[in-house]
């Protein structure tokens, strides 16, 4: 785990959300289990993604089960009715919401553009996490938008929810990012139990 990013996001006072949350990665971390227990107790976040994973419902309630006994907050990517039946919140790709049923917990989303960020916001999301900020191992060879041009988007959103930066963020990184932009971070390595 990312030390260094691990500081950025336990200053300060717990807020409503936390500032650091892991985002499962079948390829990249297969098993997330032991880096979800290794977070910090009250003050992260899982977004569990896994796809294509055809064993993702007995993971998500693995993940589920060890959440709530870290008190850490936990969404599902794309998959309101795996959301409702974790009693987790929902994670939207590009603000989109898959269908009508709304999880008992709080809704995130994922934004590549202003578009997407303000699509976000009138859904309902509380932290949208504007990515990639920077070159990232889940889009090799795919550029960052980089500090700038991530901070220009980033006051560009009309009505801003909470912003969040994902791709390529570590403990180096963060200190590129706007503080008073930047509220929340996502990672898979930097916040995974091996690195």
């Amino acid at each position: 785990m990312d030390l260094k990013l691990l500081a950025w996001g336990l200053r300060g006072k717990p807020g409503p959300l936390p500032r650091l949350w892991l985002f499962t990665d079948q390829h990249r971390l297969a098993d997330p289990r032991p880096s979800v227990a290794a977070l910090p107790r009250g003050r992260a976040g899982v977004v569990l993604r896994h796809d294509g994973d055809p064993c993702r419902a007995t993971l998500g309630r693995d993940l589920a089960r060890i959440c709530r006994q870290r008190n850490l907050t936990l969404v599902v990517a794309g998959d309101a009715r795996l959301a409702a039946s974790l009693k987790a919140g929902l994670h939207l790709r590009g603000g989109f919401r898959p269908s009508v049923l709304r999880p008992p917990g709080i809704i995130t989303s994922s934004a590549h553009s202003v578009r997407d960020l303000t699509r976000a916001h009138r859904t309902g999301a509380a932290l949208v996490f504007l990515s990639p900020a920077f070159p990232t191992e889940s889009h090799r060879g795919a550029p960052g938008l980089g500090p700038l041009r991530w901070a220009a988007l980033a006051r560009q959103a009309a009505c801003r929810p909470r912003i969040g930066a994902l791709g390529g963020v570590d403990g180096q990184t963060i200190a590129r990012l706007p503080l008073g932009l930047c509220q929340a971070v996502g990672a898979i390595g930097a916040l995974s139990a091996g690195s």
